[in-house]
This record gives structure tokens, C-alpha cells and sequence, in this order.
């Protein structure tokens, strides 16, 4: 092998060498944006959890609530109907 052709090949060498620590520093890099994605995605669903907590609490406290609701509730209408029943029967 000419000294020509040893440096050629060694500058295709290099040249393949760099090609693949390039394509090697772009997957790291898309590697890094994919974690940071999954990052997101997770805090997404954390916060969807939450907001599903949030709602299922409230149902909840609405329903429990709604008994003591209904008992004002009648509780107002027996005092209209006696009140009315007075008035009727003065």
C-alpha cells in the first residue's frame, strides 16, 4: 500500500468515524427529547388523576349532601303547608 492510499484510508476512516459519533450524538439527543416527552406525559397523567380525584370527591360530597338537602327541603315545604293551612283555616 502507497503512503497515498494509507492516508486516504485513513481519512475514510476518519470520516466514517466522525459519521457515526455524529449519528450517535443525534440519538442521544432524541433519546434525551423522549424522556423529557415521557416526562410530560407522566405530570399529565398525575394532574388527570388529581382532576379525577377532585370530581370523584365532590359526587361524593354531593351525595352525602343531598340527604341533609332534601330534609331542609321538607322540612320547608311542612312549614309552608302548615302556614298555608292556617291561613285557610282563619
Amino acid at each position: 500500500m502507497t503512503d497515498e492510499e494509507l492516508k486516504q484510508l485513513i481519512e475514510s476512516n476518519a470520516r466514517a468515524t466522525q459519521a457515526m459519533l455524529d449519528n450517535m450524538a443525534e440519538a442521544r439527543l432524541e433519546r434525551q427529547e423522549l424522556r423529557e416527552g415521557m416526562v410530560q406525559l407522566q405530570n399529565a397523567v398525575v394532574q388527570l388523576i388529581n382532576v379525577q380525584s377532585g370530581i370523584a370527591n365532590l359526587l361524593t360530597s354531593l351525595d352525602e349532601d343531598r340527604p341533609t338537602v332534601l330534609r331542609k327541603l321538607t322540612t320547608i315545604e311542612n312549614k309552608l303547608d302548615r302556614l298555608l293551612g292556617q291561613e285557610n283555616a282563619q
